[in-house]
């Protein structure tokens, strides 16, 4: 069973866990990342999620998110969880994520990547994804509309596709481990 570090509300660990299912304790906080991958045309990756899964079966996301685990940072969360849903293995040193939104009951963290990406090459998590394409912005707030994407507020899709242009978003070209 998954455990997820329970952090303060100014992101500190508390030393304590909890169990994947477990509803977040009042007054505590937990991790989830997201990386978003835009190629050079300025196009999402998006991917769809299986039709079993619990929470927003059969919609399209963003390129990846998941829960960071006990013991990850936000970067190691960022990293194993690209290579778990894509098997893309990515490096993020030196990378801090491009926003993060606080919730109720935690901290997300967006990491915005450009690269090109050949969905040829992917190897897509069973458990989690059941297909992958590229999208524009406007593809994507469409499907919010059509209830095909997981209903994000729309403002932060165009912050997000605002973003792959910050001189801060990770475009190194070596991002990708061999």
């Amino acid at each position: 069973m998954e455990r997820f570090d329970l952090y303060t509300a100014d992101r500190q660990r508390t030393g304590r866990t909890m169990e994947r299912g477990e509803r977040t304790p009042d007054g505590f906080y937990r991790l989830v990342i997201h990386v978003c991958i835009f190629d050079s045309e300025g196009r999402m990756l998006i991917q769809q999620r299986q039709p079993f899964k619990a929470t927003w079966s059969n919609l399209w996301d963003v390129s990846v998110g998941g829960c960071a685990i006990a013991g990850d940072t936000s970067r190691t969360a960022a990293e194993r969880e690209v290579r778990e849903e894509l098997g893309l293995a990515i490096d993020l040193a030196d990378v801090r994520p491009a926003m993060t939104l606080c919730w109720d009951h935690g901290f997300d963290d967006y990491y915005v990547l450009t690269r090109d990406v050949d969905l040829g090459t992917l190897t897509l998590q069973p458990e989690e994804v059941q297909a992958v394409r590229w999208a524009e912005k406007d593809e994507v707030l469409r499907m919010i509309d059509e209830s095909l994407f997981i209903p994000y507020e729309k403002g932060l899709i165009e912050l997000l596709f605002s973003r792959r242009k910050n001189r801060n978003a990770q475009t190194r070209p070596d991002w990708t481990r061999s």
